[in-house]
C-alpha cells in the first residue's frame, strides 16, 4: 500500500465516522426498534474503532515519512479553477505534518474510548460521538494541507465542530453563550488570516506552499527585492504585512492575549471536548500555521518580534489569572494559554522545532490534566470548585497518581516530557541574544515558577487537606470505570517519555528536513542547547523555578492556608484584578458590545422604525387602509346612488372627449 493510500485512511476515517455515528447510529434504531442503548453502543464502537485506524495509519505515516525522511505531495482532485486561481484539493506528507497527524489522531483516539464512559449517561451519545470525529478530520484536513486554501477549509472546520461541541449541552444557557463567544472571537481572527491568503495571492499569485515558498527563497537571496503594499502614499513592507495577518489568524485559534476570551468560557463544554480543544488539536492549530509558514517569518523580522512579545505576554498573563482561579477546569485552560504563549514565543525567536517539541508533550500532559480533571468532577457528583473538594487522595488513588505525572510534566521537572521541551524554548531565547528574546527568556522564567505554583496548588486542594464537600458528595466519591482509566494510562506514559525520547529527534535539523526553514543557527532554530554555547545558570534556572514554585505552593497551601487569604486580603486590588482574568471580558463588552447595542438600537428606533416602518410596510398597509376604508363608504347598497355616480361618470367622459376634440 503507497503512503498516499495510507494518508487517505488516515484522513477520511474520521469522516465516515462521523457520518456512519451520526445517521447510520440512527438507522440502527428504527431496524432494531432500539431507542436507546443499542444505537448509542453503535456509535461509540464504531467512531473508536475507525478512529484506531486513523492512528495506526498516522504512525505508519510518521515512522516512514518521519523517521526515515520521505516527503510526499500528493494533487488528488481539481477543486477550484477561475482564470488564474487554481486550487487542488491534496494530502501533504512531511516531518510537520505526520507529526501533527500522529498526535491528532492519537490524542482524539484516547478521548474518544474515555468519552465512552464519561458520557455514558448523557441524552445523545450519537451525535456527541460525530462531532468529535468530525472535528478530527476538519483538524486532519488542516494539518496535511498542500495549500493555503485547504488549510483555511478545515480551519473554518474546526471552528464549526467546536461551536457544535463546546454548545452540546444546549440545555445550558452558559454552553450556549460559550459556543457563540468560541465562533464570533474566532471569527476576528479568521478575517486576518483570510486577508493574509489574499496578501498572498496578490504578491505571489499563488496559494500553493511548494510555489509559494520558492516564490520566498528568491526574496531570501535578494534581500533587497522585497514586495510593498502603497496606501495613501504609505508604503508598507509585504512580507511583514503577510506575517502579521497571518499570525492574527493563529491568534484567534490559539487564544493569544486579545483573542483568548473564549478560551476559558470552552470550560462549558463536556470534560472530553476540553481535552480534545485544549491539548493536542484546534488551539495547536495557530502554532502548526506559523510554523508552517516559517519561509516567510523567517524573512519578516517585525512580524516575528511581534509574536515573540504576544507570546510571551500571553504565558504570562494566563499564568498569573491561572494562579487565583477556583474552577478546576478553567485553571487547566488557562495553563493551555500560557503553555501556548511558550510555542509562539519559541517561534518569534525562530526556534520551530523546539516550538513543536512542546507542542507534542503539551498535548500528552494536558491531555492528561483535562481528562484526570474529568475523573475528579465525575467522583465529586459534577463539582468543579477546587475550593469544595479536598481528602479524597486516599479515595481516587488513581486519579491521583495521573493528576500528579500531569502536574510534574506540566512544572518542568526532569525526566517528565515538560522539562525537555520547555528547557529547549528557554535556551533558544537566551541563545538568540537580542533584547526582545532576553525580555522572552526572563518572562519565560517567571511562568515557570507561576506554572508550578498552580499546578501544585490545582494538587493539593483537590486532594489534600480536610474534605470541604458535604457528607452526601464524599460517600458518592470513587475510581472512574475502567473506559476511562485507559486513556490516562497512555497518556501518562506520554507523558513521562515523550520528553527523553522525542528531545534528539524533533530537536535535528535532519528530522525536519525541508519542512522547517530557518536562517538562524542551530542552537536558536532548534532550541539545543547541545549545538550551543549557554551557561550553566541557563540551564538550571528553569528547574529552580519550578521547584520554586512548588516549594511556595506547599507553604501556601499545605503547612499555612491562612497565608494566601491575608496575602489576598493586603493585596485586594491586585487579586480581584487577576480574579477577574485583568477585566478583559468588560473592556470588550464597554468597548465594542454597548456599542454597537446603542447603534443597533438608533437604528431599529430611528431608522426601522421610523423611516423604514413609517414610510415602507406600515405606511404602505396604512395608506391600503385608507383606501379601502374610503372605497367601501362609497359602497352604500342604495340603487339611486350608483345612478347617480353612473350619470356623473358619463358627464366627465363626455366633456373630456369634447376637451381631446378641440385639442385635436
Amino acid at each position: 500500500m503507497s503512503l498516499l493510500h495510507i494518508a487517505e485512511i488516515a484522513v477520511f476515517t474520521p469522516l465516515i465516522g462521523f457520518f456512519v455515528a451520526g445517521f447510520g447510529s440512527m438507522g440502527v434504531r428504527v431496524i432494531t426498534l432500539e431507542k436507546g442503548e443499542f444505537g448509542d453502543r453503535f456509535a461509540q464502537v464504531i467512531t473508536c474503532c475507525l478512529m484506531g485506524v486513523c492512528g495506526v495509519a498516522s504512525c505508519l505515516l510518521f515512522h516512514q515519512i518521519g523517521l526515515e525522511h520521505q516527503e510526499v505531495s500528493a494533487l488528488s482532485l481539481s477543486w477550484i479553477e477561475v482564470e488564474e486561481f487554481s486550487v487542488h484539493w491534496g494530502i501533504k506528507l512531511d516531518a510537520l505534518s505526520v507529526t501533527m497527524m500522529m498526535i491528532v489522531s492519537l490524542v482524539s483516539f484516547l478521548v474518544h474510548v474515555y468519552s465512552i464512559g464519561y458520557m455514558s449517561h448523557d441524552h445523545s451519545i450519537p451525535r456527541f460521538m460525530a462531532y468529535l470525529s468530525f472535528f478530527t478530520f476538519a483538524m486532519l484536513a488542516l494539518v496535511t494541507a498542500p495549500n493555503l486554501v485547504q488549510l483555511f477549509l478545515g480551519w473554518e472546520g474546526v471552528g464549526l465542530a467546536s461551536y457544535l461541541l463546546i454548545g452540546f449541552w444546549y440545555e445550558k444557557p452558559g454552553a450556549n453563550a460559550a459556543a457563540m463567544k468560541a465562533f464570533i472571537v474566532n471569527r476576528v481572527g479568521d478575517i486576518g488570516l483570510a486577508l493574509g491568503i489574499c496578501a498572498i495571492f496578490y504578491i505571489f499569485q499563488t496559494v500553493d506552499y511548494d510555489v509559494l515558498f520558492k516564490a520566498l527563497s528568491v526574496y531570501a537571496q535578494n534581500p533587497f527585492e522585497r514586495p510593498v503594499f502603497s496606501y495613501l502614499g504609505c508604503q508598507v513592507d509585504g512580507l511583514n504585512l503577510i506575517g502579521i495577518l497571518v499570525f492574527i489568524g493563529a491568534m484567534g485559534k490559539s487564544a493569544q492575549f486579545g483573542l483568548h476570551t473564549w478560551l476559558p468560557d470552552a470550560m462549558e463544554g463536556p470534560t472530553p471536548v476540553s481535552a480534545l480543544i485544549h491539548a493536542a488539536t484546534m488551539v495547536t492549530a495557530g502554532v502548526f500555521l506559523v510554523v508552517r509558514m516559517s519561509p516567510l517569518y523567517e524573512l519578516a523580522p517585525l512580524a516575528r518580534d511581534m509574536i515573540c512579545v504576544v507570546g510571551a505576554s500571553t504565558a504570562f498573563f494566563a499564568a498569573m489569572v491561572a494562579v487565583t482561579q477556583n474552577d478546576i477546569k478553567r485553571i487547566i485552560a488557562y495553563s493551555t494559554c500560557s503553555q501556548l504563549g511558550y510555542m509562539f514565543f519559541a517561534v518569534g525567536v525562530s526556534a520551530y522545532g523546539a516550538a513543536v517539541f512542546h507542542l507534542v508533550t503539551h498535548a500528552f500532559f494536558k491531555a492528561l490534566l483535562f481528562l484526570g480533571a474529568g475523573a475528579v468532577i465525575h467522583a465529586m457528583s459534577d463539582e468543579q470548585d477546587i475550593r469544595r473538594m479536598g481528602g479524597i487522595r486516599a479515595m481516587v488513588p488513581i486519579t491521583y497518581t495521573m493528576m500528579w505525572i500531569g502536574n510534574l510534566a506540566l512544572a518542568g521537572i526532569p525526566f517528565f516530557a515538560g522539562y525537555y521541551s520547555k528547557d529547549a524554548i528557554l535556551e533558544a531565547a537566551y541563545n538568540q541574544g537580542t533584547a526582545i528574546s532576553q525580555f522572552a527568556f526572563f518572562i519565560g522564567l517567571v511562568v515557570a515558577v507561576l506554572t508550578a505554583f498552580y499546578s501544585w496548588r490545582l494538587l493539593l486542594l483537590t486532594f489534600h487537606g480536610e474534605p470541604r464537600a458535604d457528607e452526601r458528595v464524599m460517600a458518592h466519591v470513587q475510581e472512574v470505570p475502567q473506559s476511562m482509566k485507559i486513556p490516562l494510562y497512555v497518556l501518562a506514559l506520554g507523558a513521562i517519555v515523550s520528553g527523553y525520547a522525542g528531545h534528539d529527534l524533533f530537536l535535528s535539523k535532519e528530522f525536519w528536513g525541508k519542512a522547517i526553514f530557518s536562517v538562524a543557527p542551530p542552537s536558536v532554530h532548534l532550541g539545543n542547547a547541545s549545538s550551543g554555547l549557554v551557561p550553566y545558570w541557563v540551564l538550571f534556572s528553569p528547574l529552580f523555578c519550578a521547584v520554586l514554585g512548588i516549594t511556595a505552593a506547599y507553604s501556601f497551601y499545605y503547612k499555612n492556608q491562612e497565608i494566601p487569604n491575608r496575602l489576598a486580603a493586603r493585596w485586594k486590588r491586585f487579586y480581584l484584578f487577576w480574579l477577574n482574568k485583568g477585566f478583559v471580558d468588560e473592556c470588550y463588552d464597554w468597548l465594542f458590545v454597548r456599542r454597537v447595542l446603542a447603534v443597533g438600537r438608533s437604528l431599529w428606533k430611528t431608522g426601522d422604525r421610523q423611516v423604514i416602518d413609517r414610510f415602507g410596510p406600515n405606511g404602505v398597509t396604512a395608506a391600503s387602509l385608507g383606501i379601502a376604508r374610503f372605497m367601501g363608504r362609497l359602497q352604500t347598497g342604495f340603487v339611486y346612488h350608483y345612478a347617480f355616480a353612473m350619470l356623473v361618470g358619463i358627464v366627465a367622459l363626455t366633456s373630456w372627449l369634447l376637451i381631446v376634440k378641440e385639442w385635436l
